[in-house]
């Protein structure tokens, strides 16, 4: 049977699910309405349904969703019941802070490697791990397994370093650096510019200020 594809607005919201259901849980509720969800997260109750429809929906008419239960499903859709092995391209101030964010191991994704051409960084380490060279990276990357690549370098660059990963079997790349990367189809891409994001903050406030 042919599997059905998501739409990636959908996906977006998983984490969003498993964040709020995470909380739940630590506070000790077992179970939780579509409705008691929509106004905890601001999306509608049928949304909600519509949204966990399409991976086998997991509620029960007249009692809601278990909320471990439902955590932990959607942990699995994510890929999160199994872990990730990571490598970092830039150790500046943005690469340093990743390494740095403890609560990425707690969903499985371990940093193994730092990588950075400024020979001068090479050698130090960063929360235990080794900066390294960037003419390392392609046996590092073969030899430990590594499925995802972190970009948090310049623009500059930025292209020519995700063809090396791509040829050295990355299966995804996080992608911090400000350009849209082109890659094989088979490879995926999370694009993260903050610079857009930060805009767009800006054009809300814009807009609010501007109803006033």
């Amino acid at each position: 049977m042919e599997e059905k594809e998501i739409s990636q607005t959908v996906v977006g919201r998983l984490p969003r699910y498993f964040r709020y259901l995470g909380e739940l849980k630590d506070e000790g509720i077992e179970r939780v309405s579509s409705q008691e969800l929509s106004d905890i997260m601001q999306v509608t109750a049928s949304q909600i349904r519509q949204d966990l429809n399409n991976f086998g929906g997991f509620g029960q008419q007249g009692y809601g969703y278990n909320v471990g239960f439902l955590y932990d499903e959607i942990g699995k859709i994510l890929g999160l019941h199994k872990e990730h092995n990571l490598i970092i391209v830039g150790a500046g101030h943005l690469g340093q802070a990743l390494v740095n964010y403890t609560n990425f191991e707690r969903r499985g994704f371990l940093f193994r490697g730092i990588f950075d051409r400024d020979a001068q960084v090479c050698g130090r380490k960063i929360r235990g791990i080794l900066v390294r060279p960037m003419e390392e990276m392609e046996v590092f990357v073969r030899e430990n397994n590594i499925d995802i690549a972190v970009l948090a370098i310049p623009k500059t660059g930025a292209v020519e370093v995700a063809e090396q990963l791509v040829d050295c079997g990355i299966k995804g790349i996080w992608n911090f650096a400000h350009v849209d990367l082109r890659v094989p189809e088979q490879i995926q891409v999370e694009n993260v510019h903050l610079s857009d994001s930060l805009m767009k903050l800006s054009y809300n406030l814009s807009s609010r200020e501007n109803e006033g």
